[in-house]
């Protein structure tokens, strides 16, 4: 077994067991995000990806908490073209699909002819990294802290991370990582004064490259919220600039909701 820290322990060729990594803050049995959608593009990908072609979108939707047992990963290639693949994937727990995952792939070229108007994009960074620690929250007026307390307020978030494997002795893929740090789009657009009260039920990440190392970065540009409904969006960076968009859908959950100051697990990188 290997030293790194992993979300899931592969069981066979299709089966996983979650870790204590994967658990949720929502739930004692509950799944993270991060861990169900890495593991829906490590399936995706191992199977169906191929250097010629970018993963330029994946959209997780999840049907229900997922829970710490054995977990299958059931994948099918749906499209086969020359310039567009498609492929779906859906993670099965005693019977029952609790997320469902649907990949395009795009057959990488040259670009256009003409230029075409880019949005300006300089996001603060981290002027220092702990690499102790996987994850880095910054807010107007705090700054970059590692704490996710410190910026229980009602300013734009930012984070600067570093994920742990998805699975157990597979050192995760540069896509696999950028569609684990997308998922925190929830966390940077629904974080506020006291915490984080909706839960999303999905995510859709848009990739125009992949990212040029394990350092993600992913900053809030929208969020909208009506009768208990929110809908944001954030930029995916990395050293080199912004490469993708993070977009999530959610629905209040008041009864569960999650206040950082009292978090179970402060110590624990995404």
């Amino acid at each position: 077994m290997s030293q790194r820290r992993f979300h899931f322990l592969r069981l066979d060729e299709d089966r996983y067991q979650p870790t204590e990594y994967a658990q949720s803050h929502w739930g004692p049995d509950h799944l993270n995000g991060p861990a169900v959608v890495g593991l829906a593009a490590h399936a995706l990908e191992t199977l169906y990806g191929l250097d010629e072609f970018l993963p330029a979108r994946l959209t997780v939707d999840l049907f229900k908490a997922a829970r710490g047992v054995p977990t299958t990963a059931k994948a099918e290639l749906i499209r086969d073209g020359r310039r567009v693949r498609n492929s779906e994937c859906e993670l099965v727990q005693d019977g029952v699909t609790v997320a469902r995952a649907v990949l395009v792939q795009y057959r990488r070229a040259e670009a256009p002819r003409g230029a075409e108007w880019v949005r300006p994009f300089g996001p603060s960074m981290p002027a220092q990294l702990d690499e102790t620690r996987g994850i880095n929250i910054g807010s107007a007026g705090k700054g970059w802290t590692t704490a996710i307390a410190d910026h229980q307020n009602a300013e734009r978030k930012r984070s600067f991370s570093r994920t742990i494997d998805v699975v157990d002795s597979h050192e995760s893929t540069p896509f696999v990582r950028a569609a684990m740090v997308a998922e925190g789009t929830s966390l940077v657009t629904n974080l506020g004064t006291a915490g984080v009260g909706y839960i999303n039920g999905d995510l859709t990440v848009a990739l125009s490259r992949l990212p040029v190392d394990e350092w993600i970065g992913l900053e809030a540009d929208s969020h909208w919220a009506a009768e208990g409904i929110s809908v944001g969006a954030a930029t995916l960076f990395d050293r080199d600039g912004a490469f993708g968009t993070g977009l999530v859908t959610a629905v209040s959950n008041p009864a569960a909701q999650i206040d950082f100051g009292n978090d179970p697990f402060p110590s624990r990188t995404r």
